[in-house]
C-alpha cells in the first residue's frame, strides 16, 4: 500500500477523533533535509460556523513570521498532503484516547501506529495575537 493511501486511512482517523470530540492536536514532524518549515500544527477551534482548525506554520528562520490560518477539516487536509514525503515524514495525531502516528520510511512505505494518549483533555485553539 502507498504511503498516500496510507495516509488516507490515517485521515480517517483524524475525522472520527474530531466527529466524537476527541482530537487534541495534530502535529507535522520529522523534517526531511533543512527546510525553512520547522513544523505545521493543527488544533481545534469551535464556533458558530462548525468545526475548524486553527492551522500553524512554523519557521526556522526568524526572518520568516509564523503563519495561522483557520480552515475547515478538509481544507487542512489539501494544505498539509503536499507536505508529505516532500518536507516532513511523520504525522502524530493527538486525542483523547490515543496518539496516533504516521511515518513514511526510507523506501517510502507508509505505517501508522498507536500509543496512550499525550493530552486527557481537548484544548481550543486561540489565534496569536500580534
Amino acid at each position: 500500500m502507498s504511503y498516500q493511501d496510507m495516509f488516507v486511512l490515517f485521515w480517517e482517523q483524524v475525522k472520527e477523533s474530531v466527529q466524537e470530540g476527541r482530537f487534541a492536536k495534530l502535529t507535522m514532524a520529522k523534517t526531511i533535509g533543512k527546510p525553512n518549515l520547522r513544523n505545521i500544527f493543527l488544533r481545534p477551534v469551535y464556533s458558530e460556523d462548525g468545526f475548524k482548525v486553527l492551522l500553524k506554520l512554523r519557521y526556522r528562520s526568524r526572518d520568516t513570521e509564523d503563519k495561522e490560518d483557520e480552515l475547515t477539516l478538509e481544507e487542512a487536509f489539501v494544505v498539509l498532503k503536499p507536505h508529505l514525503k516532500k518536507h516532513f515524514s511523520s504525522v502524530l495525531l493527538f486525542t483523547t484516547t490515543k496518539d496516533v502516528t504516521f511515518k513514511i520510511n526510507k523506501k517510502g512505505v507508509g505505517s501508522i501506529s498507536e500509543a496512550l494518549p499525550t493530552f486527557s483533555d481537548v484544548t481550543q485553539a486561540e489565534k496569536d495575537v500580534k
